[in-house]
């Protein structure tokens, strides 16, 4: 429960079955796409490099990238696309049954260089760290194009099975890292706050976010606590990855530790109150004054 874990086609299918007389709503997915898609609706210039099928939920998934104002960096292949399935307990929870389809066959050979030059900071999810080869050829390509890196631990599973290879890029290519409180002490084996140092030591900012007490941010010798916002939690998906797009967010118009932060908690309590990756207009033209006031 809480977790990621990969599925075979076998096992969606099944999984297909068990949920068949369940509510469901079909939305696009993927850490870095809702970072992608959280800062494009609050008007950052992001992009989304990955892997899709030539089938239904291929189309689905082009089609509400490029809606949602995303510029896709798509390959396409003659196979089915990958899906997640988030079951949602009732309090709140989610776990995924990840198939990973196509997205699971996407190489560094295919990832052009060029497209790099556009972006700043490139974004990379640790779903996705299983291929080694595709991660550090495109670390390198993004670091040869002058953009920062950041990674996202993704899932506390994840780290256990990739620990080294994640500490590795951390000391070798990262500038920022994202973790919740199980992700840090599997990545480093210490508590959230001497996790957070530890990871400092290696990064320009190191961000564990600790559930209900809010996050610690550490970068050089600042290091700040930010509390949660109050939020009437339905489906904990993507507050990690909203949190991310705050943070970057505020990034983008230099704002302090404390203010990246702030804004990183809006929209994660916002997202957590709906079910899904998706808010409404509304919502976000509620977290644009929101976020003016924290940055005035």
């Amino acid at each position: 429960k809480g977790s990621m874990q990969l599925i075979n086609e076998e096992q969606r299918i099944l999984i297909f079955d068990k949920i068949k007389d369940l509510k469901k709503e079909m939305t696009t997915g993927g850490s870095a796409s809702n970072t992608s898609l959280a800062l494009a609706k609050m008007g950052i210039e992001t992009g989304f490099i990955g892997k899709i099928g030539s089938d239904d939920y291929g189309a689905f998934y082009m089609n509400e990238i490029i809606k949602s104002g995303v510029i896709p960096h798509f390959i396409k292949e003659e196979a089915p696309s990958g899906t997640a399935m988030a079951l949602i307990s009732p309090d709140g929870e989610r776990t995924f049954g990840t198939y990973l389809g196509v997205a699971a066959r996407l190489s560094h050979e295919e990832i052009r260089a060029d497209i790099f030059n556009s972006y700043n900071c490139f974004y990379i999810e640790g779903y996705l760290v299983q291929n080694y080869a595709l991660i550090e050829n495109a670390i390198r390509m993004a670091k040869e194009a002058g953009a920062k890196i950041a990674l996202d631990l993704a899932s506390y599973n994840v780290v256990e099975e990739n620990r080294d290879f994640l500490m590795n890029l951390i000391v070798k290519y990262v500038d920022f890292v994202f973790a919740n409180e199980e992700e840090a002490r599997a990545l480093t084996g210490k508590p959230a706050e001497e996790a957070l140092c530890e990871i400092a030591e290696h990064v320009e900012v190191a961000i564990v976010k600790i559930g209900s007490r809010g996050s610690l941010i550490k970068k050089g010798e600042e290091q700040i606590h930010v509390p949660v916002l109050q939020a009437n939690m339905v489906d904990a998906t993507a507050a990690g990855d909203y949190y991310a797009a705050g943070f970057f967010y505020g990034m983008s118009k230099s704002a302090t530790l404390e203010q990246c932060g702030r804004i990183g908690s809006l929209l994660a309590a916002r997202v957590i109150e709906t079910v899904g990756t998706k808010l409404t207009e509304d919502s976000w033209s509620q977290i644009r004054i929101n976020i003016n006031q924290i940055l005035n």
